[in-house]
């Protein structure tokens, strides 16, 4: 934060102006009741699942686990976002201090970068329940996956604690006006005077580290499982297979396809009404999906919800 604190005392000014979603709307009001209902679902979808994985002895299994973890970062992650935006249309403000930009900025690139490498985590841990059924409780015991998701959310602090302190280091003297709803990297950089071609590749080169390493776990995972699930003789274990392996790369694409596009494709290929369109993907309706995908297709965990609710039923 001594950065940003700098950065403002050089330029004499302490806001950023956020364009954001709803001044390009027709009908903003209609647009904030949907995306506050779509968070409410959110953070709703995911605290129950997070409960059903907690209370259910039935879903005390890593894949569970690793589970309740995405579902934390997803809340965790809408909340960094979608509240200060909906506030600010609500009081009429859209201004946000240097400080405020750069936490912003740090929560999100924390828990996007951890939501890599969890995804990645979770790839890893349904090879071995496929591939080595008699090997798992061993080399996925509770201290293997405690050492795994502290892993994540530590690489993924590396990220925000390596990109914010740059980011907003540099002085911005062209405008003010973030063209974006939250304080994300490209749309703070674009603002700077100085020149960050540099940066700009380091960043690159920074993100693709972060997407390779956890594209190749996963493919080579799914790889090494389309093998193992071909050669099974249980038509009921293929089918068990896929369906929890097609839930998982669905989360997959959704998440890292968004990223991509941001953090990866020439500047050439953005504007901001696309990148906003992109950002509003995964910071906002890939919250509210995950807990979803991972419910309505899986038979434990509709199981246990229908478990809790005919027990609230009953009493």
């Amino acid at each position: 934060m001594a950065n940003i604190t700098r950065m403002a005392n050089h330029t004499g000014r302490l806001d950023f102006i956020l364009m954001g979603l709803f001044r390009r709307s027709k009908h903003p009001a209609l647009l904030s009741v949907v995306i506050f209902v779509v968070f409410l679902k959110a953070l709703s979808g995911n605290a129950v699942l997070i409960l059903l994985i907690h209370c259910d002895a039935h879903l005390h299994s890593p894949m569970y686990f690793f589970i309740s973890q995405l579902s934390l970062m997803d809340m965790a992650y809408i909340s960094v976002t979608v509240p200060k935006m909906l506030l600010d249309q609500v009081m009429g403000v859209n201004k946000v201090s240097a400080p405020e930009c750069g936490m912003q900025m740090f929560l999100y690139l924390t828990l996007a970068g951890s939501e890599f490498f969890l995804l990645a985590t979770m790839a890893y841990d349904r090879y071995v329940a496929i591939c080595h059924p008699l090997r798992y409780p061993v080399l996925m015991n509770h201290r293997v996956c405690l050492f795994l998701a502290s892993g994540c959310w530590f690489l993924g602090s590396v990220d925000g604690f390596m990109l914010t302190p740059i980011t907003m280091s540099f002085p911005f003297c062209r405008s003010w006006e973030i063209h974006h709803f939250f304080c994300e990297v490209p749309a703070v950089t674009i603002l700077s005077c100085s020149d960050t071609s540099l940066y700009e590749t380091l960043m690159y080169l920074c993100c693709v580290l972060m997407l390779l390493i956890p594209v190749t776990i996963i493919s080579s995972s799914y790889l090494l499982i389309l093998l193992t699930v071909h050669r099974m003789n249980s038509a009921e274990g293929r089918k068990k297979a896929f369906a929890t392996c097609s839930s998982h790369l669905t989360v997959v694409i959704l998440f890292y396809g968004a990223a991509v596009y941001t953090y990866m494709l020439p500047s050439s290929y953005h504007t901001p009404e696309k990148d906003m369109m992109v950002s509003v993907f995964y910071t906002i309706l890939t919250p509210v999906l995950n807990p979803l995908i991972y419910s309505l297709r899986n038979k434990d965990v509709m199981g246990a919800l229908k478990k809790m609710l005919t027990v609230r039923f009953v009493l």
